[in-house]
């Protein structure tokens, strides 16, 4: 039987299709769709196929680190944020990786530069075989991310 993925109320993610090796994501239930801070958001066709290009700070308070993405676009949705304010979002699908498990979720991409997580991970995301501890971070592993991204300082002798 599988065991069920557990969660903190923050959570180290991968979105390895994306190539982003880590973001800090925020656990929110009460969120029912994903969300990804992007920004540049650049639509375009590939072989009749709608697209996007965007970029990406995976790391809070890093503005010099970019990661530059592209996906199919699944949707294109209004969504209301948590202030009450509605948005078209362009919805793309791509795999999730927490700890040793990996699930395919549906994101949505907006500017989320005002905030303090880059991405949150919503409900749908979750599925029935999730248990979330409010009290609780980083019951996957915390993840050493500046290293991931090549940004370790050398220390001093």
């Amino acid at each position: 039987m599988n065991e069920p993925l557990k969660l903190g109320w923050r959570e180290w993610c991968a979105l390895p299709q994306l190539g982003i090796p880590a973001i800090k994501a925020k656990i929110d239930t009460g969120a029912k769709t994903s969300c990804l801070h992007t920004f540049c958001i650049e639509p375009y066709v590939e072989n009749g196929i709608p697209h996007v290009r965007f970029k990406v700070h995976p790391l809070q308070k890093n503005e010099q680190l970019v990661i530059e993405c592209s996906a199919a676009v699944k949707d294109e949705r209004e969504v209301t944020d948590s202030g009450g304010h509605k948005e078209m979002r362009y919805i793309i699908e791509t795999p999730v990786r927490i700890g040793d498990k990996e699930r395919l979720i549906e994101m949505s991409l907006t500017n989320r530069d005002t905030m303090h997580f880059r991405m949150l991970l919503g409900r749908r995301a979750m599925g029935g075989d999730t248990v979330v501890a409010p009290g609780a971070s980083y019951l996957n592993g915390r993840v050493k991310a500046r290293a991931l991204y090549g940004l370790v300082r050398p220390r001093r002798k």
